[in-house]
């Protein structure tokens, strides 16, 4: 057994290889490190009033994601989609984590948000939050200046994709 770390969010696994996806983040299995080679490399970034104003704008947009996922997640009276919807809430949960690591500051709560009672329509508002998501983080990474910074959302792109991807075959399975 062995202990690795990510480098996206730095959560610890355990286990006797790495995962191919960060259990945490999502982060895809590059991002995942041997314990002992991990460096916290989200802390200290100097940050230009662009990228500062882009992560401000991100960690709201994952907050307020963790908060959906929540509300679909409570409202679901399917075993599936409540895993689902609680996995994704902890996902977006921990990458407002991340961005509050480069932004210096404490994590705020995340807010109450509503949600339908029909899980194909919440599938239907992830895929639409999940676009938005891509499309911001894509703009983002094109215009930080830092190399994490540009790292952190081209790895959101990564993993918000896959997050499309869920919602299309989940869609398709229970249409």
């Amino acid at each position: 057994m062995r202990v690795y770390r990510c480098r996206l969010c730095g959560d610890p696994y355990i286990g006797n290889a790495p995962p191919t996806h960060c259990p945490f983040c999502g982060a895809p299995i590059e991002f995942m490190v041997p314990a002992e080679e991990w460096v916290d490399e989200n802390r200290g970034v100097e940050l230009s009033e662009r990228s500062r104003k882009n992560l401000e704008e991100a960690l709201e947009l994952e907050l307020t994601n963790a908060g959906f996922y929540r509300a679909a997640m409570e409202k679901s009276k399917n075993d599936y989609f409540k895993g689902m919807f609680k996995a994704l809430s902890k996902v977006e949960s921990e990458h407002a984590s991340i961005i509050c690591k480069l932004l210096g500051i404490n994590k705020p709560e995340i807010p109450v948000i509503e949600a339908s009672d029909n899980d194909l329509e919440n599938v239907k508002e992830s895929f639409e939050r999940e676009s938005r998501a891509i499309k911001f983080y894509t703009k983002s990474a094109q215009e930080a200046v830092e190399e994490r910074v540009k790292e952190v959302f081209t790895a959101l792109v990564n993993i918000e994709s896959t997050h499309l991807l869920l919602d299309e075959e989940t869609g398709k399975m229970f249409r």
